[in-house]
């Protein structure tokens, strides 16, 4: 049994729900010479639920990787990725404020699909899941978009929002796991964490 775990996330949503669970971490972040988001990078006609996946694997391969070169000692690490699908489009951080206008008027008046994909490592073992929510969005006009860019909430997020922040008040109806649409599916990862060996 360990009694903790590396968290490969720069992410303080995720940190704040393993506090949740009660769970002991450890960052486990990139070195200033790893391209992180290039790990990113979408592949032509890729699924959503493929490409969350194929990204968490790969924050995953990069985390192991990491921790054998530092010599840290023995524990699972845990990986996750969330993305905002609408249809086959992801939406994945905005480059700026007029892409996270362009991203939530697109996602304004409608549903779309949040999808979170955690992997853990044990050794040579590896415990994957993936968590799929919906949310619904008011109509949001440009002046309720723009005040919503300008207090940078959507900067660094899928999709251009942030569930637990201030575009709250547009959501109406959610379907799924709120933890999910956070960034880190709590039932999902309380599962995997058990399954690699550690005490809840």
């Amino acid at each position: 049994m360990t009694d903790f775990i590396y968290l490969a996330s720069q992410s303080p949503r995720r940190r704040q729900l393993l506090e949740q669970l009660g769970v002991r971490y450890e960052l486990l972040l990139p070195d200033s010479d790893e391209d992180a988001e290039a790990l990113e990078a979408v592949l032509k006609n890729e699924a959503p639920s493929t490409y969350v996946q194929r990204v968490t694997g790969l924050k995953l391969d990069a985390a192991a990787a990491r921790l054998k070169r530092r010599k840290l000692p023995p524990a699972p690490v845990l990986c996750s990725d969330t993305t905002v699908a609408l249809g086959r489009t992801i939406y994945g951080k905005p480059d700026d404020a007029k892409d996270a206008a362009r991203m939530l008027s697109e996602l304004s008046a409608g549903t779309h699909r949040v999808l979170t994909a955690v992997a853990i490592q044990r050794g040579r073992r590896r415990f994957e899941a993936l968590s799929a929510s919906r949310v619904s969005f008011d109509t949001l006009t440009p002046a309720q978009i723009r005040a919503y860019v300008a207090t940078g909430e959507p900067m660094g997020k899928a999709g251009s929002y942030a569930i637990q922040g201030k575009v709250a008040m547009h959501i109406t109806r959610i379907s799924g796991s709120y933890s999910g649409i956070m960034g880190l599916p709590l039932r999902e990862t309380a599962l995997l964490l058990q399954a690699a060996g550690l005490k809840l």
